[in-house]
């Protein structure tokens, strides 16, 4: 357990750990503990920006080493339409409802980020899920709503869906709640807590949800637009919610040192505040906690990543953290820096003053490894998942079809692949697993991207314990 675990005044609730009846695991630990190595992984794989006009699709990936398949795209669910841009996803319910009888971690919640669509996958059959429900944009929009990005279950079978922007795709964006039978049930919040929006997290011990901000969609779908961050289009502020009245409590404007704060992750120590959050552009890492003396939540920036030279840009190439998460164990934070071709790994014991770890160089600009099994790698490390035992790292590597295309426009022509590192947390290693590659570029339909990774059985960017 880290040094940083919980807060001064607040004591475990070891209550929590009696009642084990529903989905999940009762504590981080018994997730590290009690799961089995994982056999499959489903990622989100789509075809919007290239020149494959068929739908996006959810991969099953076969994970097994004992299989014949192994290292395969295995079952591909496809979409009822064309161009939702399938991004980011997660389950009707995970460990915040460890105690609720009956409840099983059994549907995948499928957004569209650019049509709002919502679908429903039933992984009953792990190898072979179905889809079972669509949520048509029209239903969304009736709230206000629209490009859904992170999707939380929260405890007693309930989702909510950080939304981007409002129905015409301008801000303010907000969140959408669903009942446990996949119907909306409206907006979680009053509307006009929020400008901007993003990721989210939340600690039900210490009734707190923190969230980030990226920008309107109508700012970012066309594609990455420097003059959009001088206008201020882009965001770089922390808000630290009420998690039972859905209202801001306290907003941090992170300053220029924090544009565009996207992945917010906290401890998994149900009882912890501590938590990071990466700032894309300006390539920083911040670390928050609450102030239980001023009663109010600070961020300071703990890791910076320099900007590189390189001669074909006309300014420094910044390394675009773009993707972070933190060890069931809550000892090592790992991130991904696109643009500059690296998976990093920090201890993060004492998580205001993190220590690099290691690190690869691979993909991107800058990556030392290029091809893996023969295969060119056309883009930096980008979305990233831990095992839960924490031995082994996979990532993909599309961001977002318009900003795939304006960075790295050989991964629509080559699809994404996903890559792996064996993981030594005794020594705080990593190292490329070079027989480990699967490849979107032969996919039947065409080359395909491939985004969000998560396994059947959870993991360190879905759970959370109430």
């Amino acid at each position: 357990m880290s040094d940083a675990s919980t807060s001064s005044d607040v004591e475990p609730d070891h209550d929590h750990d009696h009642h084990h009846e529903g989905p999940g695991y009762s504590t981080p630990q018994a997730a590290i503990e009690e799961s089995d190595r994982e056999q499959l992984a489903y990622v989100m794989s789509l075809y919007v920006g290239t020149d494959v006009d068929e739908p996006d699709f959810v991969a099953v990936v076969d994970l097994d080493p004992d299989s014949e398949t192994y290292g395969e795209i295995v079952d591909r669910i496809e979409m009822p339409n064309r161009g939702d841009e399938l991004h980011h996803f997660g389950w009707n319910a995970c460990s915040s409802s460890c105690h609720v009888e009956g409840l099983e971690r059994r549907h995948l919640i499928v957004p569209g980020q650019r049509s709002s669509r919502l679908h429903v996958i039933d992984t009953k059959d792990r190898r072979n899920p179905e889809l079972v429900e669509v949520i048509e944009p029209e239903e969304v929009f009736e709230y206000d709503l629209s490009a859904p990005h992170t999707v939380h279950c929260v405890p007693d079978g309930k989702i909510i869906i950080s939304m981007l922007g409002d129905a015409d795709g301008d801000l303010p964006g907000g969140f959408l709640e669903l009942n446990d039978d996949f119907e909306i049930e409206g907006r979680w919040e009053p509307p006009g807590e929020i400008e901007m929006n993003y990721d989210y997290w939340y600690q039900p011990r210490q009734n707190v949800m923190v969230s980030s901000e990226w920008a309107a969609p109508k700012t970012y779908y066309p594609g990455f637009d420097l003059e959009d961050v001088e206008a201020g289009k882009y965001g770089q502020k922390l808000h630290f919610w009420d998690w039972e009245n859905g209202t801001v409590e306290q907003t941090i404007d992170l300053g220029e040192e924090g544009l565009i704060p996207l992945e917010v992750r906290f401890l998994h120590t149900p009882e912890s505040t501590h938590g990071f959050v990466g700032a894309a552009l300006s390539s920083n890492i911040f670390h928050f906690w609450r102030d239980e003396a001023a009663g109010e939540y600070r961020a300071e920036k703990v890791i910076d990543f320099e900007s590189r030279e390189h001669p074909d840009w006309d300014m420094p190439v910044p390394a675009l953290p773009t993707d972070i998460l933190i060890s069931m164990d809550d000892r090592y934070l790992f991130g991904s820096n696109w643009l500059h071709g690296e998976v990093w790994m920090y201890d993060v014991s004492d998580p205001a003053n993190p220590r690099r770890a290691d690190s690869l160089s691979v993909g991107g600009t800058f990556g030392e490894v290029q091809e893996v099994q023969g295969r060119e790698l056309a883009a930096g490390p980008q979305m990233i998942q831990l095992s839960l035992d924490g031995e082994r790292l996979y990532w993909t590597t599309s961001l977002f079809s318009s900003w795939d295309d304006q960075f790295y426009p050989e991964e629509a022509e080559r699809g994404s692949v996903m890559l792996k590192a064996d993981v030594d947390p005794r020594n705080g290693t990593l190292e490329l697993d070079e027989d480990f590659l699967v490849d979107w570029g032969e996919c039947p339909a065409g080359p395909a991207r491939a985004h969000e990774i998560r396994w059947p059985d959870g993991d360190c960017t879905s759970d959370v314990w109430q």
